[in-house]
């Protein structure tokens, strides 16, 4: 057995596939197209940590604080709850609301500083953080996706965090806005999507997990009213279907 300090996603099914869970201090990129299932992801990684005890923050760019709160509700997580009792700090980086916990800018020097500054108010111990997107902080300069990624690993690492970064993928090339992320992170997490007869399919695939003999298959997934995401099985999907995944 293992003896890599591991923290569950909080989808039994997804942990399987990465010998139980994301090693303890990792920076994890989950990369994919708008609504392929990255900020359910994320609220479920975030939830766990919260049942578990850790240091939670979720930083959002790209929703209010009040957007994810009625999303996790969706899925029957109480943020609120978990907010008020001192177990979660919810980072607004888009709505440049004048509270303690909001960014005014997208600068990555005022990210790092808040981050730090939210650990501080939760205390000392395990701590989860999810970027959700880290990609925003380069949207107009894609050149410092590397040294942004680096920066937020090399200083956030001594905070005792293990960290969820979510990158947005183009809709119509799956091309990443910005290279750096992928090179820089302990683990790729990736979701696909495709358009089948009308109907939306979404998959993930395990693309690298250091310390882990992950599963190298794609895997079909959904999300389940009140209960939110769930892995379905092994991809077994027609040739074309693969061909559009670019498998």
């Amino acid at each position: 057995m293992s003896s890599i300090e591991r923290l569950s996603t909080g989808i039994i099914e997804f942990d399987k596939l990465i010998e139980g869970g994301i090693p303890k201090g990792f920076l994890i990129a989950v990369t994919g197209e708008p609504g392929t299932g990255k900020t359910i992801f994320s609220i479920h990684f975030t939830a766990q940590g919260v049942k578990e005890g850790d240091r939670c923050i979720y930083v959002t760019t790209e929703e209010s604080r009040d957007s994810i709160v009625k999303q996790a509700a969706q899925f029957g997580i109480d943020f609120l709850r978990a907010i008020e009792a001192k177990k979660l700090l919810i980072i607004d980086a888009l709505m440049g609301l004048e509270d303690s916990w909001s960014l005014k800018s997208l600068e990555i020097e005022e990210l790092v500083n808040k981050v730090i500054e939210a650990k501080k108010a939760l205390g000392y111990g395990r701590s989860r953080l999810v970027i959700d997107s880290f990609s925003a902080f380069w949207l107009d300069k894609p050149a410092m996706a590397r040294r942004y990624s680096y920066l937020v690993k090399k200083v956030l690492s001594k905070w005792d965090f293990t960290i969820l970064a979510t990158s947005q993928y183009a809709i119509t090339t799956s091309d990443a806005f910005g290279f750096g992320l992928e090179h820089i992170a302990d683990g790729i997490i990736r979701f696909r999507r495709i358009v089948r007869n009308g109907v939306l399919k979404r998959y993930v695939l395990i693309e690298k997990m250091r310390q882990t003999n992950h599963s190298l298959t794609m895997h079909e997934i959904t999300i389940v009213k009140g209960k939110g995401f769930t892995v379905l099985g092994e991809a077994k999907e027609r040739k074309e279907d693969l061909h559009c995944l670019n498998l």
